[in-house]
């Protein structure tokens, strides 16, 4: 089948049905929210340069046809679900680290890097890129400066947006464009980094990042403390925010979780009896040891059932691995849906309370675990995607706790994006005007609607 893109000549295009579909989609459960689906995208392009996407773009703007950005697929909101008849441009060979300067302490990178990769590279000049998704390993940069990805450093260091200094970006028509800084300050003009920072490939298309690194801090320490129940949990949560201590991690995981990961990696978590929840910090810097040894003071008050610092390094990673693996770990039960709420984080216990009343009106097994430092959850819902009654079931379940998210004053989404999965939401957070003038960007910056239509705004 030709396309308009053949021109590019096929060491950038590739029409094979098997590949395109492999390419077609991220990880978000479409099944149940809906998504791609029909013929499928017409090809996929792996530029290799600015100049390459440029093309790309001023061909798809003369011809009208939908462009999605994919980096490594890991997504989760369904931004990457590509509709029948478009193009998708995927940013694996622009994949270079193209700069690290420990003067200025910045990297600049193509969106193709992945941020464990980042991280290494500012690690070998004695830096730090705080970023740390539980994708890590495995999602590029681009990807977490599309949709503003958080991870298990925000309570300390913030999301990944609060690292992007500048932004070289290719705009819907093929003109490039350069956004923001090098420099320590700057403000002039509009904030345009910001602006594309958490897009989701509806703006533009990334092609270049420059990031702010810091000083690498000193070893962290470990904590761990188990609690008999999830609002026990959050008493301690709610504690340690308002003693104001200095964490550089506050991670939970309910029982459901700890059985499943247990369950995957034989580390003993449920070794005497599966707690019901578990708390999980760090702190770095001179300070750690003083930190957590409050908390843990803080802990022991809330009803703690036990209370464990490792000051050993290796330890402290496999707890951290124990963490990372949460998600692997619930999908081995069953087919799932993970949300992505935020709320205030006094309300951290509220929300928690809440989904475990989901779960039992639904009859359903939903997993939590997420970033308690910054009221960031990720309620995993387990379901039999073959059972339309499960299925019925599910959305319900998805539905209820993301509203119960925005009663709590809270937010649908704190790092995955809006995507497709909660496009029909965020008209429900968002206000009339703020909505309008989410659609003066989008008709200004992508008149003909071929970037990424129907992410995160009606098409």
């Amino acid at each position: 089948m030709s396309t308009p893109f053949d021109r590019l000549g096929p060491d950038l295009v590739t029409t094979d049905p098997e590949v395109v579909a492999s390419f077609a989609r991220d990880e978000a459960a479409l099944g149940v929210q809906g998504g791609a689906g029909g013929a499928g995208p017409l090809a996929v392009v792996s530029p290799r340069s600015t100049a390459d996407v440029a093309a790309v773009l001023a061909i798809a703007h003369e011809h009208r046809v939908p462009v999605v950005v994919r980096g490594a697929g890991s997504g989760l909101s369904g931004a990457a679900a590509a509709p029948d008849g478009s193009v998708v441009l995927s940013t694996r060979r622009l994949a270079r680290v193209l700069e690290v300067d420990p003067v200025e302490r910045l990297a600049v990178v193509q969106p193709g890097v992945v941020t464990a990769d980042l991280r290494a590279a500012a690690a070998e000049a004695g830096l730090f890129y705080p970023p740390d998704p539980g994708s890590v390993a495995f999602s590029t940069v681009g990807g977490n400066v599309a949709t503003n990805a958080g991870g298990m450093c925000c309570v300390k260091y913030g999301v990944t947006g609060d690292f992007v200094l500048g932004l070289e970006v290719v705009l819907a028509d093929g003109t490039v464009a350069r956004t923001g800084r090098r420099t320590a300050k700057g403000v002039a003009g509009y904030d345009l980094t910001a602006l594309v920072v958490g897009s989701e490939g509806t703006l533009g298309v990334i092609t270049e990042i420059t990031v702010r690194l810091l000083p690498a801090p000193g070893p962290a320490r470990t904590l761990v403390a188990t609690f008999p129940s999830l609002g026990a949990a959050g008493a301690a949560v709610a504690a340690v925010t308002r003693a104001g201590l200095d964490l550089s991690m506050l991670e939970v995981m309910d029982r459901t979780t700890l059985d499943a990961v247990d369950r995957l990696t034989g580390m003993g978590l449920g070794a005497d009896g599966t707690p019901a929840a578990m708390l999980l910090a760090q702190g770095d810097g001179g300070s750690a040891a003083a930190v957590l040894e409050a908390m843990a003071v803080l802990c022991g008050d809330a009803g703690a059932d036990d209370v464990v610092v490792a000051d050993d390094a290796v330890e402290g990673e496999a707890l951290l691995e124990a963490r990372r693996q949460a998600l692997p770990a619930l999908e081995r039960l069953g087919d799932w849906i993970l949300d992505d709420v935020c709320v205030p984080r006094g309300r951290v216990v509220d929300l928690l309370e809440g989904i475990e009343r989901v779960a039992a009106a639904q009859a359903l097994t939903i997993g939590v675990f997420g970033h308690a430092g910054d009221g960031n959850m990720h309620p995993t819902i387990v379901h039999d995607a073959a059972d339309p009654a499960s299925v019925a079931a599910a959305a319900r379940a998805f539905d209820a706790i993301t509203s119960l998210a925005l009663d709590l004053g809270g937010t649908i989404t704190g790092e995955h994006g809006v995507g497709r999965l909660k496009r029909d939401w965020l008209a429900r957070e968002l206000d009339p005007g703020a909505m309008a003038m989410s659609r003066a960007v989008k008709a200004a910056l992508d008149p003909r609607g071929i970037l990424n239509p129907g992410c995160v705004l009606e098409p």
